[in-house]
């Protein structure tokens, strides 16, 4: 591998997630999550959009939610093309991703978001730094690992 001698990435911006309803997504990500909504728009169908994402017929509404600390996840729900489909991948499928958020009480997160539809796919665990970990995964596929840091 080659060492890259000029850093093009300057900095996060968002992270996308694509949902079936905005409106269900929105809930979950401000009322369960404490997220705070920034942003709703109707993009709308096009040939913009369409070469950006890659998909021909994308007819799409965004809204952007923004993290305590000011992590930004921005929501997509494609009303266009017809053909959607949801995928559910373990965590161990090629292609499945997840984001970490740290949390201050890993007992009482896991029971605010199953309330919400989401599941643990495992129990929590102590990792070697310290940390306690869970996975849980959302009713279309989305995984979040939640981690109450070690204390000193």
């Amino acid at each position: 591998m080659n060492a890259i001698s000029k850093n093009l990435v300057i900095s996060t911006i968002h992270t996308g997630l694509t949902v079936s309803s905005l409106d269900t997504a929105i809930e979950f990500w401000c009322g369960v999550m404490g997220f705070e909504l920034f942003a709703r728009k109707n993009l709308g169908p096009g040939p913009i959009n369409e070469n950006i994402v890659g998909v021909v017929g994308a007819d799409l509404e965004i809204a952007v939610v923004v993290a305590p600390g000011g992590h930004q996840i921005e929501l997509l729900e494609y009303k266009g093309p017809g053909d959607r489909a949801i995928y559910k991948p373990r965590s161990c499928d090629v292609g499945s991703a997840h984001l970490t958020f740290p949390v201050s009480d890993l007992d009482e997160i896991p029971a605010r978001v199953e309330a919400a539809g989401w599941m643990r796919v495992g129990v929590p665990q102590t990792v070697p730094t310290g940390a306690r970990v869970i996975y849980v995964r959302g009713p279309e596929g989305h995984t979040i690992e939640f981690m109450q840091l070690a204390t000193a």
